[in-house]
């Protein structure tokens, strides 16, 4: 049978295991995104100085500013609609990253919470005559916590979901904003 140090020493090592995996785990996804993310910004910077040169050459090659102004202007659109897709995939992965991140945490708090509930529950059934308002005092304040965390997650994800809603929004409106200007100049 466990002495009561025994199980709070075991209970502390198992909880400090998960919490260096967890650690290992969003380091890993972390370094994904930042790799995704560079690979998108090389890929979108060669892309973008390769477009420039053509662009260039399109412009040098006009013979007179009316068409100057008609080939700056067909290639607004594109470059806007470009720049949209890298807002869009950046959210993306940025948005990937956060669902990962937040899994995580969720998994290891729950798991973490239900070893407490068990080592509660065991310290419990061993614990001396008289304890029983310090064990449901722990047990309340376990969960209170519980219950704290979870209003916590919520308004987190409802931050979450109005930021994805605000970049939805401010994608949509650059994109009308671009597609006036285009048409703007075109005429």
């Amino acid at each position: 049978m466990f002495t009561f140090q025994d199980q709070f020493s075991t209970a502390t090592k198992a909880n400090f295991e998960a919490q260096l995996a967890l650690i290992a785990s969003l380091t890993g996804k972390a370094f994904e995104s930042v790799e995704k993310l560079v690979e998108l910004n090389l890929t979108a910077a060669k892309s973008s100085l390769e477009e420039s040169a053509i662009n260039a050459r399109q412009l040098l090659s006009a013979k007179d500013p009316q068409e100057f102004i008609a080939l700056s202007a067909s290639q607004a659109k594109p470059n806007a609609e470009k720049a949209l897709a890298y807002g869009r995939h950046v959210a993306g992965i940025a948005s990937s990253a956060q669902a990962e991140f937040t899994r995580a945490a969720e998994a290891q708090i729950s798991e973490t919470g239900r070893k407490v509930t068990a080592l509660v529950d065991d310290v419990s059934k061993n614990a001396p005559a008289g304890s029983e308002n310090v064990i449901s005092a722990l047990k309340s304040a376990i969960s209170n916590a519980n219950a704290g965390y979870e209003q916590f997650s919520k308004n987190a994800k409802q931050v979450a979901q109005t930021v994805e809603a605000n970049v939805t929004s401010a994608t949509a409106q650059f994109s009308q904003a671009a597609e006036k200007a285009t048409t703007r100049a075109k005429k």
